[in-house]
């Protein structure tokens, strides 16, 4: 993952206050945010004052009303950090209502909730405030919901490099591809996620990664990232052709299985052939991947190539990548079913796409934030859950030469 990229004001900000409060510990450092919170709230309750009352304090202009301040009261807030105690002001005839924290109001750190929470569903941060306002009566700049999201980035970091599982029966990767705003132009980014099942048969995303490329290099640095968090081995990696993937994988994780997902060739060779024919060239194509075994997958294969040599486009991406057609046959159908196809992965950046259409992003945090936070949310569906039919699939494993002492090693 590349380095996350900060707001210099906020970084200017945050080296100001540790010069100035010299926290130790995390619990100082939450003080020190304490003492800071408390002003910035007061700061904006002194502003709502001076809008409701028509002018500001120490003004030496004539005056509209005869309402004046009348000193401040005392409240304790609580924020989704801690409580803070804050001089909320007054006035003499006592028609201030603040819209920012409403009388008798004590509680806003479920303002900060509902931000993230619209934030993970892929709001504008326009739609946001506008939210805000409608269910508080106040709206919020765009700067204080980059902060409230901000709130997530040392979770995200923790969770990039965070220790994973020694072993892995799959690994499923995949491409998607956003826009991000860099120096006043906008730029492609690739979005790479991995997604693993364990030995248990649960779902885990490893990482995110962004780039501009791909490269043999690129992924052996991935490869070489999640070894040093804890991998130390993989069996099959479905993914759809990325460049230098195979490679990349192979340098660090020598006896690992790559598998071409066989839907994405499917969809690469179907560019070839007219609509009309889609569904019997598709017929043709199932007895190939989806016979008995590699004999009778030869079969269909001659059958297939003589069928439809009249779209040679279409055949030869098959001829090209049939040794992962003929890969598939050295295991057993339960593993077959699970290693044959990156839909798994897919699904994830089906969800990722709900949060990400809403337009390019000002910058990679922003788009890691989104990213991040909807993770969170597929994790939660997840747990508790195992993979279909995963009792057979370690089975079939356990029997197979290649894979049995690996299995035992790991479980």
């Amino acid at each position: 993952m590349s380095k996350i990229k900060r707001n210099p004001q906020a970084v200017n900000i945050a080296n100001k206050i540790i010069e100035e409060y010299q926290p130790k510990s995390v619990e100082e450092m939450q003080n020190a945010l304490k003492d800071i919170f408390g002003p910035m709230f007061e700061s904006m309750l002194k502003g709502e004052m001076d809008h409701h009352l028509g002018y500001e304090s120490n003004s030496k202009e004539a005056k509209e009303t005869s309402n004046r301040r009348n000193g401040y009261g005392k409240k304790k807030l609580r924020t989704s950090g801690s409580e803070v105690e804050i001089a909320t002001p007054r006035d003499r005839d006592g028609s201030f209502e603040p819209k920012l924290i409403p009388k008798r109001s004590k509680d806003v750190s479920a303002i900060e909730d509902k931000v993230i929470a619209m934030y993970a569903r892929g709001m504008s941060q326009r739609d946001i405030s506008a939210t805000i306002e409608d269910i508080y009566g106040f709206s919020i700049s765009h700067n204080m919901i980059s902060d409230i999201t901000d709130a997530v980035i040392p979770e995200l970091e923790e969770w990039q490099s965070r220790p994973l599982s020694n072993c892995y029966a799959f690994l499923f990767v995949d491409c998607m591809f956003t826009t991000i705003r860099n120096d006043y132009e906008t730029k492609k980014f690739a979005v790479y996620t991995i997604l693993g099942y364990d030995l248990q048969g649960n779902k885990e995303i490893l990482g995110l990664w962004l780039n501009e490329t791909e490269s043999k290099h690129k992924w052996m640095q991935i490869f070489d990232e999640i070894k040093a968090r804890g991998v130390e081995d993989i069996f099959f990696i479905s993914m759809d052709g990325v460049s230098g993937l195979e490679e990349g994988a192979r340098a660090i994780f020598p006896d690992v299985i790559v598998q071409r997902c066989i839907v994405h060739l499917i969809r690469n060779s179907l560019k070839y052939v007219p609509s009309k024919d889609y569904k019997a060239f598709t017929a043709s194509l199932r007895k190939v991947y989806g016979a008995q075994n590699l004999k009778a997958c030869h079969s269909a294969f001659e059958s297939f190539k003589q069928q439809w040599s009249m779209y040679p486009g279409a055949v030869n991406v098959w001829k090209s990548n049939f040794q992962h057609v003929e890969q598939l046959f050295d295991y057993g159908s339960a593993i077959r079913r699970v290693m044959y196809t990156t839909n798994a992965v897919e699904s994830v950046h089906s969800s990722f796409r709900k949060v990400t259409k809403k337009g390019a992003f000002p910058h990679e945090n922003a788009l890691l934030k989104v990213l991040f936070l909807r993770i969170k949310e597929l994790e939660k569906k997840w747990e508790g859950g195992h993979v279909n039919n995963w009792a057979m699939v370690m089975n079939q494993l356990l029997v197979h030469e290649g894979f049995e002492e690996r299995v035992l090693k790991y479980s």
